[in-house]
């Protein structure tokens, strides 16, 4: 019997292995391709698998129940200003986490060490709501996630009879995930966390100014374009690099 767990578990530490390179491939890639990255963090059972589904529709397994998912899912969003941003969720926290776990679990959480913001999760109709933020953040610094800009939301308010008194702020929001509302809210406080990497603006490009509009693609996003008498009409993500470029065909 001993042997045998002994062989489990020396199989489970490489599948461990081969995880942590994955992910470390993933983002490197990530990185290399200038791709945003929202952590989703959180106590386990506050309804993180259930928010990434109303967000992205990824049908990640949502159950009340411990440890449900341990290997990470990553799904891209557009933010309001259009720009993309890839929403990678982790494995649900506990206070006393079992020692074979611990690997795994510091695994997952180093997502969070590398993400442009991280956003927490909170059971707004929990009794023990404080204690599990307060644990999720002790773990987050102790990942060395200081630094990284953190959106609060408290989840399942649908289920709070007061949830006027619940406390706002700043990167603070009350959301639904099972419903659905604060959503919009959600997605504005992700995008004002995030660094500002690009602009989105509405620019009449002269005729002979039309290459900028492949130097705009490259590192942002053309949503529209439209050729008039006066120039080239256009509604675009520009990067931060080359916004400089540009901005005298900024219109209002």
């Amino acid at each position: 019997m001993r042997v045998r767990q002994q062989t489990r578990i020396a199989t489970l530490n490489q599948e461990l292995k081969e995880i942590e390179k994955r992910r470390e491939h993933q983002r490197a890639r990530r990185k290399k391709d200038g791709i945003l990255i929202c952590a989703i963090v959180g106590y386990t059972n506050v309804g993180k698998s259930t928010l990434l589904n109303t967000l992205t529709e990824a049908g990640v397994l949502a159950e009340n129940k411990l440890f449900a998912t341990l290997e990470t899912t990553s799904r891209s969003i557009e933010l309001p200003d259009g720009r993309s941003v890839m929403l990678v969720d982790t494995v649900g926290l506990i206070r006393r986490l079992p020692h074979h776990l611990v690997e795994a679990f510091k695994s997952t959480l180093e997502e969070a060490a590398n993400a442009d913001v991280i956003l927490h999760i909170c059971d707004a109709s929990s009794d023990n709501c404080e204690e599990q933020a307060k644990v999720t953040l002790e773990l987050l610094s102790e990942l060395g996630c200081e630094g990284i800009p953190v959106v609060t939301a408290f989840n399942k308010c649908d289920k709070v009879p007061f949830s006027d008194n619940i406390i706002s702020g700043e990167n603070i929001v009350k959301i639904s995930a099972i419903e659905g509302t604060g959503i919009d809210e959600l997605l504005l406080a992700i995008q004002t966390a995030l660094p500002q990497s690009a602009i989105r603006t509405k620019l009449l490009l002269p005729f002979n100014k039309a290459g900028l509009l492949n130097t705009i693609r490259i590192d942002g996003k053309v949503f529209s374009e439209e050729y008039t008498a006066e120039g080239i009409l256009v509604d675009a993500l520009v990067d931060v690099k080359i916004f400089s470029r540009v901005e005298e065909y900024k219109i209002q």
